[in-house]
């Protein structure tokens, strides 16, 4: 199975390295993106939108011959959605990690601060004590110095979807900051942040206790709750 990793704000491809292991073990082939304006610090982000990146895992999808798996991470899970939005006969199953499918018309996050183009990684304090659950002084140090500028369009553009068979593509959510519980009484509850969630037809959820970076705080874990769902997908 080929599976796409889409990085969460602040993160290129690497941020994926201690996850990959057993699923490259398994046998699949894996693809972690940089998106563009992703590449390093100084990469322009001038005109870089949600649609650029959208449309940058839909060129990973169109390379590939087989049905394949979309990985995202927080903001990176509008991403995914959008591309299974575009490519829904192309994939086999969209995975959410402490993310979700962000409906038609909403944002991912446009109260992070910017910086003309740039939206750099916030201080520490802005973030929710349940952000930062496992981690310890040391990721975050190693965190700071590796994240890039994130491009302020992708925070702010308005999700644009047109294709309803994307219901119909199985999905897992990693539930990490929150129990997946909480998640599911929100949709019985018609909670507008879940809406999308709520109208997809197989969801399967995962819970993945941790803070909100799961690939630094709980790598191992991660990457068999992936490889499992990819598993339970192909049918082996």
């Amino acid at each position: 199975m080929d599976i796409i990793l889409v990085p969460g704000f602040w993160l290129d491809a690497s941020s994926w390295d201690q996850v990959t292991p057993p699923l490259t073990a398994a046998g699949h082939n894996v693809h972690p993106l940089t998106l563009p304006g992703l590449e390093s610090a100084d990469a322009p982000r001038a005109g870089i939108g949600l649609r650029t990146h959208i449309d940058a895992v839909v060129a990973k999808i169109d390379t590939l011959d087989a049905p394949v798996v979309l990985v995202g991470h927080s903001g990176g899970g509008a991403i995914i959605h959008g591309a299974v939005d575009a490519r829904p006969e192309r994939v086999a199953r969209a995975i959410y990690v402490d993310s979700g499918p962000l409906a038609d018309g909403g944002v991912i996050n446009d109260e992070l601060p910017a910086d003309g183009d740039d939206v750099p990684l916030p201080p520490w304090e802005l973030f929710e004590d349940e952000d930062l659950t496992d981690l310890t002084d040391g990721l975050r140090a190693m965190f700071r110095a590796r994240a890039i500028p994130q491009p302020r369009g992708v925070a702010q553009d308005r999700q644009q979807l047109q294709d309803e068979r994307r219901f119909e593509v199985p999905v897992t959510v990693i539930a990490c900051e929150f129990p997946s519980a909480m998640l599911t009484g929100m949709i019985a509850e018609g909670h507008p942040y879940v809406a999308e969630l709520g109208r997809i037809r197989d969801v399967e959820y995962v819970d993945l206790p941790t803070g909100h970076w799961p690939q630094f705080t709980k790598p191992a874990e991660l990457g068999a709750a992936i490889l499992a769902a990819v598993d339970r997908t192909s049918g082996s």
